[in-house]
C-alpha cells in the first residue's frame, strides 16, 4: 500500500464517522422535537374537551330559574377568551406559552366560581345532565394534567438532546431550539374542585 493513502483513508474514516454522528443526531432530535409537539398537541386536545363540556355545562346552567347572570357572563367570556388563544407547536416561545396558561387559569377561575354557586341551586344539583357534565369535567381535568406532565417530559427528554456536549455544537448548526416547558402558575396543580357533596348540610 502506498503511503500516501494512509492519510487519505484515515481522513475518510473520520469524514464519515463525522457524519454519521451528524445523521444521527439530527435524526435522534427530530423524533423527540415531534414527540414533544404530538404532546402539545394532546394538551391543546385536553383543553379543547374541557372547553366543550364547559360549552354544554353553560347551556344547562342557563335553564335555572334566576341563575346568577354575572356568574354565567364570566363564564363564557373567560372560555372565549380560552379558545381564542393556540399556539404551533413549532413556535412554543415563552410569551406565548404564558398567554395560552393565562387564558386556561382564568376559564378555571370562572369555572369554579360557577360549580360553587350551584351549590344555591337545588334544581341543577338534581339535574342528570349537569351530574354528568360534572363527572366528564372531573374526568378531564386530570386528562389535562397528564398531558401537560407528559409535554413537559417529553420537552425534557428533546432540551437535553440538544443542550448537552457535544449534541449542542450541532444543535446550532441544524437550528434545533430549545422547546419550553409547561409552566404552572400557582396552585393551578391542584384541578378545578368539580366534586360537590350535594346532600352535605349547609352551616
Amino acid at each position: 500500500m502506498k503511503k500516501w493513502l494512509i492519510p487519505v483513508i484515515v481522513i475518510a474514516v473520520i469524514a464519515y464517522s463525522l457524519y454519521s454522528w451528524a445523521v444521527g443526531f439530527n435524526n435522534t432530535a427530530v423524533e423527540y422535537q415531534e414527540d414533544a409537539k404530538t404532546a402539545w398537541s394532546n394538551v391543546e386536545s385536553s383543553y379543547q374537551r374541557r372547553n366543550d363540556l364547559i360549552g354544554n355545562l353553560v347551556k344547562t346552567v342557563q335553564g335555572a330559574a334566576d341563575f346568577e347572570k354575572e356568574t354565567l357572563t364570566d363564564v363564557i367570556n373567560a372560555r372565549a377568551k380560552a379558545t381564542s388563544v393556540n399556539i404551533n407547536a413549532g413556535d412554543l416561545t415563552p410569551e406565548k406559552m404564558a398567554q395560552f396558561q393565562q387564558a386556561q387559569a382564568g376559564m378555571s377561575g370562572a369555572l369554579s366560581k360557577l360549580l360553587v354557586s350551584v351549590e344555591r341551586y337545588p334544581e341543577l344539583k338534581a339535574n342528570a345532565n349537569f351530574l354528568e357534565l360534572q363527572s366528564q369535567l372531573e374526568g378531564t381535568e386530570n386528562r389535562i394534567n397528564i398531558a401537560r406532565d407528559r409535554f413537559n417530559g417529553g420537552v425534557n427528554v428533546y432540551n437535553k438532546l440538544i443542550k448537552k456536549f457535544p449534541g449542542s455544537i450541532l444543535a446550532g448548526v441544524f437550528n434545533f431550539d430549545a422547546m419550553e416547558r409547561f409552566k404552572s402558575n400557582p396552585g393551578s396543580e391542584n384541578a378545578p374542585d368539580v366534586n360537590f357533596d350535594f346532600n352535605k348540610k349547609k352551616e
